[in-house]
């Protein structure tokens, strides 16, 4: 049963931590803002890069890019929520159902990897050059948030038995 907690209990902190992410996107929008603004025009990475073409510079899209981050971001926290209340409720229900339960929180933790890899690391990050600014690299960060949850979903999915009586 303690493997069960467990497990919920780390689906539970990342949802609290996509949550935080969220919720400070929102509550500090100009702040964050201009994270993503910087990212997209591609203003802070080396001057001799030959990839400046690939830069953004329509404030529209570089709105509609951040609220695409925070709604996901966002669904990411619910779902991972949503997949914690799941498990709690199956705690102590058979292997089979417990196991079957996981599914909206694999989903979440899905949603996340997919967030941090491919928005930040791949997009961000190569696509506009995000890891040569020194200023608005987020790269690093990007890098352990994908982790964290790439460790817990791996934790997740491990199969659980039944429990002893």
């Amino acid at each position: 049963m303690l493997i069960r907690y467990s497990k919920i209990g780390f689906v539970a902190c990342i949802a609290l931590f996509a949550s935080l992410v969220a919720f400070g996107n929102m509550t500090d929008y100009g702040s964050n803002f201009e994270f993503v603004r910087h990212v997209l025009l591609m203003d802070t990475i080396f001057p001799t890069s030959t990839i400046h073409y690939r830069a953004i510079d329509l404030p529209a899209l570089h709105h509609a890019a951040y609220i695409i981050i925070i709604a996901l971001e966002a669904l990411t926290a619910l779902l991972c929520w949503a997949g914690a209340y799941r498990l709690v409720k199956r705690v102590k229900s058979s292997a089979n159902d417990f196991n079957r339960a996981k599914n909206v929180a694999v989903s979440g933790l899905s949603l996340g990897f997919f967030v941090w890899q491919v928005g930040f690391m791949s997009i961000g990050g190569e696509w506009f050059g995000m890891w040569m600014s020194d200023q608005w690299n987020g790269v690093p960060s990007a890098f352990r948030f994908l982790v964290t949850i790439a460790l817990v979903l791996i934790y997740l999915v491990q199969r659980d038995g039944d429990l002893e009586v």
